[in-house]
């Protein structure tokens, strides 16, 4: 029996990472991307280009512009300016899209019905997650339970980002011999600049001190994701 999943593709740092963690492990890959309207809309033609490159078998990107009338946030509005790493939100920051993981974890999961597909996989990760709401592993077990009741389908969502640091995510790239294509080709920037992006914005804060902490502890830092994986 063919083994398929679908990944939510966005090509930044953590969905291109999920990507290469599951190429080995699945006969047949779908990628979904989704055209929200996002104010950094060059993530799609990254994940388009990366998808190729790395041999998925099938890439769609679906129009979800409706999300885009219904959630503000910085990365829908243009005029709602990007927070800096060092802004002092009490709160939840207004990059969060309120919704967006509900929505794209239901979708990607009724397009796995569809193709039989026994994983959806997302880089969701709570332990660095700028105080997103939804990127928790109760969140990801309480919307997963609810998916396969009301669809009566099997289907595991896989977050196996979701108890590593920045600096164990740049490892498991590393472990796959992708650590270039993730640091050079992936955009992950708020502010829609790939590789490093504008070092400025809460996301590239996060990625460069992870990848800091990565090169700095390397030995460690790969022993520990193993001891999480169980590589």
């Amino acid at each position: 029996m063919t083994k398929k999943a679908v990944i939510v593709f966005s090509g930044g740092q953590d969905s291109t990472t999920c990507l290469i963690h599951a190429l080995p492990l699945y006969d047949e890959i779908h990628c979904i991307t989704f055209d929200y309207g996002q104010r950094h809309r060059a993530e799609i033609e990254v994940a388009q280009q990366l998808s190729k490159e790395l041999g998925v078998a099938v890439h769609k990107v679906l129009d979800t512009t409706l999300l885009n009338e219904l959630a503000i946030s910085s990365l829908t509005r243009d005029n709602i300016p990007v927070p800096s790493a060092n802004s002092s939100e009490e709160s939840v920051p207004n990059t969060f899209v309120p919704g967006r993981n509900i929505l794209f974890l239901t979708l990607a999961s009724i397009y796995a019905y569809q193709v039989q597909a026994e994983a959806i996989i997302t880089g969701i990760c709570e332990t660095e997650c700028s105080g997103y709401p939804d990127c928790g592993d109760e969140f990801v077990k309480n919307l997963n339970n609810s998916i396969e009741l009301g669809m009566d389908y099997k289907l595991r969502i896989e977050a196996p980002l979701m108890q590593l640091n920045k600096a164990e995510t740049w490892a498991l790239a590393d472990h796959h011999n992708q650590l270039d294509l993730i640091r050079y080709h992936t955009l992950t920037c708020y502010n829609g600049i790939k590789g490093s992006g504008c070092g400025n914005c809460d996301s590239c804060s996060l990625r460069a001190k992870g990848l800091n902490e990565f090169l700095e502890n390397r030995a460690d830092t790969m022993n520990n994701l193993k001891i999480k994986l169980e590589l």
